[in-house]
């Protein structure tokens, strides 16, 4: 991935939103380095680039003993985790202290359905990406925050409800 103009059309990946952001992602890299994890595609900050720019990369093995395990990484770093089933998947994905969204990967429909349901989550997005658009409710649970924004259920967060209770 070529790191270039964000305004540009054919710019796939442009700078972090700033250079502090650039720095402790980072540092969140070097120490799943030095915990153990495997490096598959090499990435970091880029020093001789004026600005907050991040080269992808990707990182395996990672063991529930590193930080990495659990830590939201906002950046261009991906972690591989290993899954003895569907099953197993559910439990890794879930053993994190936040759940804003998730993605689910599938031809089967009723396995995607299932699967969306236990997984603790705000969103999930099938066969896609997950993403916001300005139609569908957005928002996460546990330490990702509550309640939702934007869609129909988005706007009841600006309404004032009234409760009145008779008990004549």
């Amino acid at each position: 991935m070529t790191l270039a103009d964000p305004l540009d059309e054919g710019t796939f990946i442009g700078p972090m939103s700033s250079k502090a952001a650039a720095v402790n992602l980072q540092e969140q890299l070097d120490s799943a380095i030095q915990a153990g994890a495997t490096v598959l595609v090499e990435g970091g900050m880029v020093k001789d680039k004026p600005g907050a720019w991040f080269k992808p990369a990707v990182l395996t093995d990672v063991t529930e003993s590193m930080d990495v395990y659990r830590e939201e990484l906002f950046g261009p770093v991906a972690v591989v985790y290993k899954a003895c089933d569907i099953d197993h998947a559910i439990k890794i994905a879930n053993d994190v202290p936040f759940g804003l969204g998730a993605s689910i990967q599938t031809q089967d429909a009723a396995l995607a359905a299932e699967i969306a349901e236990q997984l603790e989550v705000g969103m999930v997005t099938i066969n896609a990406p997950s993403g916001s658009e300005a139609n569908t409710p957005f928002g996460g649970v546990k330490r990702s925050g509550f309640g939702r924004e934007l869609g129909t259920l988005g706007i009841t967060e600006f309404l004032n409800y009234k409760l009145i209770r008779d008990k004549s």
